[in-house]
């Protein structure tokens, strides 16, 4: 199956290294890294949400009515509209972008983040709550006639939306989360299951939640998986080791000027599993397979997606498709210089990938899970218990 692409479609010039440099929503800005990924191969940029970030979907409407093939994944959280509001709005969104929109529902893993609009329930009821969200979502892109809902979240009598979709049945639904509710929600829901980066046998676990849950749901089939990096690239090793400090150095000055730490950030660590995960894997180790490096994440406290591929474009092209080789379909890679690094991921990273992709798909080589113990093997590690260590 062909690999994807999906990067970052960030409003302003910030990153955890650097400062912003003009308002929060550029829209120069905003245009130039959307075209900087259309023309350097990538398939699809994220417009991610935060409680004081400019609002995602007139972003998304603006970018879509400027770019030609880029297509966009919309990141949405079920407390801010509505779903049946909501629904309309994505539908009207995939009108203006010709059948380029998908939707990445939040259920959010913070809770001082969530009450900041609003939201008081408990991380279990939030899953529950984006469970039926995206039922009644799927339900309005679908439904020509009037129905009722009555759920534990939700109700309403005799509804019908005049705007469709372009796509059929309806949009792709992305979602992601570690805990067994992200699981249960997402395996059942959703079209790609969305994973921060971890080591390969971790990530082989993942992937098996994620299908087992489908399973239960009484799926035939099961979401596609995304996995996401930091590339961190250099014409050689060294200079890629070099520069990965280096950018270590600049987010822990950051922090350490409080000037990247998001507002409301607990003081005793995240309380999001995958953060939480993603923190004791770097306790366990710096390196892990063939490229992963965790500092990253440490000096962020794992917020986000913060674990980082070090190396040359071949070295980062060979751990992503040991990635792909477990059974990841869609790549997202986000880079400190938000320019400088889509450029560079898209012209010496990308295609490697997909050539390798290629071949793999024409001569039928086995993916998935199962294939955890041979890509170890290859790597020359261990695959016991201890398989992953740094």
């Amino acid at each position: 199956m062909p690999v994807e692409f999906l990067g970052i479609a960030y409003t302003n010039n910030a990153s955890e290294t650097t400062p912003r440099s003009g308002a929060s929503f550029d829209k120069e800005y905003t245009l130039r890294l959307a075209r900087t990924h259309e023309d350097h191969g990538w398939d699809r940029v994220l417009f991610a949400y935060g409680s004081d970030t400019p609002i995602p979907a007139p972003a998304a409407g603006y970018l879509a009515a400027k770019v030609d093939r880029l297509q966009i994944l919309l990141a949405h959280r079920p407390n801010v509209s509505y779903p049946t509001y909501a629904a309309r709005t994505f539908a009207t969104l995939d009108q203006i972008s010709d059948g380029r929109l998908a939707v990445h529902f939040i259920t959010g893993g913070n809770d001082h983040e969530q009450r900041r609009e609003g939201d008081t329930l408990t991380k279990d009821q939030r899953y529950s709550r984006t469970r039926e969200y995206i039922e009644i979502v799927k339900k309005v892109w679908t439904r020509h006639e009037p129905f009722d809902h009555e759920g534990e979240h939700y109700s309403f009598h005799d509804y019908v939306s005049d705007v469709f979709p372009v796509q059929r049945p309806y949009p792709g639904v992305s979602f992601g989360g570690s805990s067994p509710a992200a699981y249960a929600a997402g395996g059942a829901e959703a079209d790609v299951y969305c994973l921060w980066g971890e080591p390969l046998a971790e990530t082989a676990q993942q992937i098996e939640s994620v299908r087992a849950a489908a399973r239960a749901a009484g799926r035939a089939d099961a979401p596609r998986i995304q996995v996401a990096f930091r590339p961190v690239l250099a014409p050689t090793e060294a200079l890629a080791w070099e520069k990965a400090h280096r950018t270590v150095a600049a987010i822990r000055d950051r922090r350490a000027a409080g000037r990247s730490a998001p507002r409301g950030h607990h003081p005793d660590g995240p309380e999001n599993t995958g953060a939480q995960r993603l923190i004791a894997i770097a306790r366990k180790g710096e390196r892990f397979d063939r490229a992963l490096w965790t500092p990253t994440a440490a000096a962020t406290g794992g917020e986000g997606n913060s674990n980082a591929l070090v190396g040359t474009p071949e070295t980062v092209a060979e751990a992503l498709l040991d990635y792909y080789d477990l059974g990841v379909d869609i790549i997202s890679a986000r880079g400190y210089d938000l320019l400088g690094d889509a450029v560079d991921f898209g012209r010496y990273v990308i295609p490697l990938v997909r050539e390798e992709v290629a071949r793999r798909d024409r001569e039928g080589a086995p993916r998935g899970p199962q294939e955890l113990k041979r890509i170890l093997e290859r790597l020359g590690e261990r695959t016991g218990p201890d398989a992953a260590a740094g």
